[in-house]
């Protein structure tokens, strides 16, 4: 099943997700985070994008390697960032929830990440580079972070009609989007 990618202003954006139960049956729920990542040409997807608070996300960045370079394909379930280090870098990041928004952001280049797979086995592992990257832009979605919390408040202010244009649904998006409610 295809969800609708909810779009920015809506709360669940912002909300610290809850962790999932042990032994939760989420292999449906993964499939479909996978099938709605797809369908939009996405490279990550975290359940509050698609309006569900828990501590979920499925990342495939074979799209963004070079010929040759393998990329990582999972799901990440309960994730908690252990540590971040290296060089920061700078990365021009994009959000399916926030379409046509590309900015600069800066982050840790390795990440060291505690979670479990859809089987319910615990992993600890590290990434990095784009993998880092990645799996960090996801994280904070469970966080209750957007990749624009990451930038200057000049540049927020600059964007200011851009995101709240894609808060009230006008935006062009070639993917179904669930546009937050009046308040």
């Amino acid at each position: 099943m295809i969800y609708p990618i909810v779009l920015f202003g809506d709360p669940v954006l912002k909300k610290k997700a809850a962790d999932i139960p042990q032994g939760a049956s989420v292999k449906e729920l993964i499939a479909d985070m996978f099938e709605t990542m797809y369908s939009a040409s996405g490279v990550g997807l975290a359940a509050p994008q698609i309006g569900k608070s828990i501590r979920l996300f499925v990342v495939d960045d074979y799209p963004m390697m070079d010929e040759g370079e393998e990329g990582v394909r999972k799901a990440f379930i309960n994730p908690q960032i252990i540590d971040e280090h290296g060089e920061e870098w700078a990365f021009e990041e994009g959000c399916l929830s926030i379409p046509g928004i590309r900015e600069d952001v800066s982050r840790k280049s390795v990440v060291k990440i505690r979670y479990f797979d859809e089987e319910w086995n615990e992993h600890e592992e590290e990434y990095d580079d784009i993998h880092a990257r990645v799996i960090q832009h996801e994280y904070d979605h469970i966080e209750g972070v957007l990749f624009t919390d990451h930038i200057s408040s000049f540049k927020k202010r600059l964007l200011k009609g851009k995101l709240a244009n894609i808060s009230k649904g006008k935006v062009d998006a070639d993917y179904r989007v669930k546009v937050p409610a009046k308040r």
